[in-house]
């Protein structure tokens, strides 16, 4: 009588075999019943305008000429700058074309430059500048900020625009730096472009990447309207405007060719 016992909890056993074999599916089809994470942004930024602007080059070129003089000075290590555009010169400025300029990056990394036809576009230019972020911070502390971009003139055979161009060296305040590099936007710029979508014109903070930086990693960030002045093939300036009535930084960038 006591050797059946035996044979029925081999029995037992086996049958709880089937559902044990049973439990990956039941698991599969409780994993596929979760979509997979959301993506980490959805891009609402649209291309720039493809407007002809061939037209009215030559016409531009003339009306800024005498405004690019500033440009020659870093080619003398921008011993002396003047303090930019007056502002009455701003203020009648209207047939000159405004971008839409971001410098952003984590306190402690280099800082980016974003140039954007409005901010509702894609960057037109992506720059890595050869500063860290909290440094230029302490720079525009001081009221006046100007940052020059060299690169070496090419041949004249090569029809690479000014701003195409892959690396620069840079100066801010006359002070070399290092270089600065030209890169196609990544996921984590347009990230922070499609979170400044409806910001015109400020600065602040943002959530940083905590993969990155770690959990209390913050990027800064500084957007601002820009006078774009086109003063030849090999050089273009850059100058932040600022609201009416406001005593901010001034700040401006120059690319030159030389």
């Amino acid at each position: 009588m006591g050797e059946p016992k035996p044979k029925a909890s081999s029995t037992a056993a086996k049958g709880q075999d089937s559902p044990t074999t049973s439990t990956p599916t039941c698991s599969s089809s409780s994993s596929t019943s979760h979509p997979p994470p959301a993506p980490r942004h959805t891009l609402s930024l649209v291309e720039p305008s493809q407007k002809k602007r061939n037209k009215t080059k030559v016409f531009r070129i003339f009306r800024s000429v005498f405004r690019s003089f500033p440009i020659v000075t870093p080619i003398c290590k921008m011993s002396v700058l003047p303090s930019g555009l007056p502002d009455g010169h701003r203020s009648n400025s209207g047939n000159s074309r405004k971008v839409t300029g971001t410098l952003f990056g984590y306190r402690k990394g280099r800082v980016s430059l974003s140039i954007q036809e409005t901010p509702k576009c894609l960057p037109t230019l992506v720059l890595e500048l050869a500063m860290q972020t909290n440094v230029l911070q302490k720079e525009m502390g001081s009221g006046m900020v100007r940052i020059a971009l060299e690169c070496e003139k090419r041949l004249d055979k090569d029809k690479t625009k000014l701003l195409e161009e892959p690396l620069w060296t840079m100066y801010c305040n006359g002070k070399k730096t290092g270089y600065g590099v030209k890169r196609e936007a990544t996921d984590e710029d347009l990230h922070v472009m499609e979170l400044l979508r409806p910001v015109s014109m400020g600065g602040g903070v943002l959530p940083g990447n905590s993969e990155v930086e770690g959990p209390d990693g913050e990027l800064a960030y500084m957007r601002a309207h820009f006078e774009r002045v086109v003063g030849s093939k090999d050089s273009e300036t850059l100058y932040m405007l600022s609201p009416e009535g406001n005593n901010g930084p001034e700040l401006s960038i120059f690319f030159v060719r030389i």
